[in-house]
């Protein structure tokens, strides 16, 4: 029979959350964030974690699967906090544009090279 887990920091993801298995908004582990100035009386701890990693950062963005990483959560459980983050003001999601891809058939293309040379 095994022992008990004797992590401090055992909280289930759902209970981070709220139940919820499912970010309101867009949120991807590639998607680049930034914190904006000002806080909200309230927030959980798990908020109040992720808005601290961007004090070092000083005005630069982060991923959310380096958010993950750096505070040791789930990524499911993380873009939904990022989510929430984002709903009260709090952060910011870059905006990706478009225009500045390249074509599909391009990578497709490249891809197909760098197989041939493998």
């Amino acid at each position: 029979m095994s022992r008990p887990r004797q992590d401090p920091d055992l909280v289930r993801p759902y209970v981070r959350t709220g139940g919820r298995t499912r970010p309101s908004k867009d949120v991807r582990l590639e998607s680049l964030v930034f914190a904006a100035t000002g806080t909200l009386p309230g927030l959980s701890p798990d908020a109040r974690r992720v808005i601290a990693l961007f004090a070092p950062a000083q005005g630069g963005g982060l991923a959310v699967a380096d958010i993950a990483s750096a505070l040791a959560l789930p990524p499911s459980t993380t873009r939904i906090l990022v989510a929430d983050l984002i709903d009260h003001g709090l952060m910011t999601l870059a905006q990706g544009n478009n225009v500045d891809r390249p074509p599909a058939s391009l990578l497709e293309r490249v891809l197909n090279g760098l197989r041939a040379n493998a």
